[in-house]
């Protein structure tokens, strides 16, 4: 029974798996296809990677792993959308009130 055994870690020493290009292009097209959309970045935890969540206008969401803050802040640079680092400002209530109205899961 494996109820104790630990996961093994990448080399990074994350848990998870590392940033790829299908998580870039999933952002793009969040992006791309909803008005509003602002970049939070949030730091990597000793669980995840750094991780970036698109909210659009109306509170959807959307959280995918990026290289770094620096990519993420990079990626919403070229994308044209404003991006803030959630640790300092939070998150917007609009996405409170979707998480609210469905469920809790974002895009």
């Amino acid at each position: 029974m494996g109820l104790f055994r630990r996961r093994r870690k990448s080399a990074e020493g994350s848990l998870d798996r590392a940033a790829d290009s299908a998580d870039v292009k999933h952002l793009e097209e969040f992006a791309r296809t909803r008005r509003g959309v602002e970049a939070f970045v949030e730091p990597p935890t000793t669980m995840t990677a750094t991780t970036v969540v698109f909210v659009a206008h109306d509170g959807e969401w959307t959280r995918r792993r990026v290289r770094d803050a620096a990519a993420a802040h990079g990626l919403a640079r070229k994308l044209g959308i404003p991006a803030y680092d959630a640790q300092v400002v939070g998150y917007p209530q609009r996405m409170r009130e979707w998480n609210r109205k469905n469920g809790g899961r974002g895009a």
